[in-house]
């Protein structure tokens, strides 16, 4: 069983922005959109910083940030927006970087779409231990 994690108002048809199971969460695809529009027409930079911005938005949905991210996998339409994904990647990412992969695809979803940056994350779950009754000791 996993649980959804969506945005208010924000949902794409059998699918879910993030599903946690357990300590892990699996972030969807983000693209550069804000307010439902693209966010840096042909510039691979300002769509890389909008994607970040999805990703960490969509991780506080579930107490998580950038730093749980264990593995990153950016879908670009070329080489050049590779770079400008590379690029904001290693500033957000300047200790303990995630694994990654990055394929290069002939087109995205959203028309104009430069790049598509997907996440696997580890929480750790905050468990309580439960209490327990200590008896006194004698003497």
């Amino acid at each position: 069983m996993h649980t959804c994690y969506d945005f208010e108002g924000v949902k794409w048809p059998g699918t879910c922005q993030m599903s946690g199971a357990g300590e892990w969460l699996l972030v969807s695809g983000q693209l550069a959109l804000k307010d439902g529009k693209l966010v840096g027409e042909n510039d691979p930079h300002a769509q890389a910083m909008q994607c970040f911005a999805n990703l960490s938005a969509v991780l506080s949905l579930a107490d998580a940030t950038l730093q749980d991210v264990v593995k990153l996998t950016c879908f670009a339409t070329s080489s050049a927006a590779y770079t400008g994904y590379a690029a904001i990647k290693s500033t957000l990412f300047t200790t303990r970087p995630p694994a990654g992969t990055t394929v290069i695809v002939a087109g995205l979803l959203v028309t104009g779409a430069l790049l598509e940056v997907e996440a696997l994350a580890h929480r750790r779950l905050v468990r309580r231990r439960p209490k327990v009754a200590r008896r006194k000791g004698r003497g």
